[in-house]
């Protein structure tokens, strides 16, 4: 059996075929569309998710970098502070050093009355000062040297034609450092 196409379907046949031709056209321009706003729009997340990354590493380079430098302070003070640790109970025990440096030249100065007391004294005294001394203390050199504010401590002046000016001429509270530190200025009179 055969089918007898009339004009009028023919021109429907082609009418549906240019149809059908023109909707798979729209259809592959809607397809590039959207792939093209798809792309659009990963390159758009793309970019800001790279604008991300980058601001994290940026704000994780700064937080490593306040760490080393948090690290690096923690360091230093718990340096200082072991270095410094024993300052305060060194300095209530330098009158007691000052005390017995007097003693000794009291009994030096009136004369030797008693050998073994004289001893005893000197030997306590030695070993406080060995012991300061391993602990970091040190005695500032003063008598005859220039003087220096941050190291010594002017109580008088006098005018001496001998010696130079600003030299120590006498001392009379010896000066102490601990571990570079002046913990206590020498008193001394300085020439002018």
């Amino acid at each position: 059996m055969e089918q007898n196409y009339s004009g009028k379907d023919e021109k429907a046949f082609t009418n549906d075929e240019t149809a059908k031709s023109d909707l798979e056209a729209t259809k592959e321009e809607l397809n590039e569309q959207r792939q093209l706003y798809q792309e659009e729009d990963l390159k758009e997340l793309l970019a800001k998710k790279t604008e991300e990354v980058e601001e994290m590493n940026s704000k994780y380079l700064r937080i490593s970098a306040d760490f080393q430098n948090y690290k690096r302070r923690v360091e230093k003070e718990k340096s200082e502070l072991h270095s410094y640790a024993n300052e305060k109970l060194i300095l209530e025990l330098l009158p007691a050093i000052d005390n017995l440096e007097r003693a000794v030249r009291s009994i030096s100065e009136e004369g030797n009355k008693d050998e073994a007391v004289t001893k005893g004294i000197e030997m306590i005294l030695q070993q406080f000062l060995d012991t300061m001394n391993n602990n970091g203390l040190e005695e500032i050199k003063a008598l005859g040297e220039d003087f220096d504010p941050n190291r010594h401590h002017a109580v008088m002046q006098e005018a001496s034609g001998s010696e130079e000016t600003n030299k120590v001429l006498e001392v009379y509270q010896k000066g102490y450092a601990l571990n570079g530190k002046v913990i206590r200025p020498s008193m001394v009179k300085v020439s002018n």
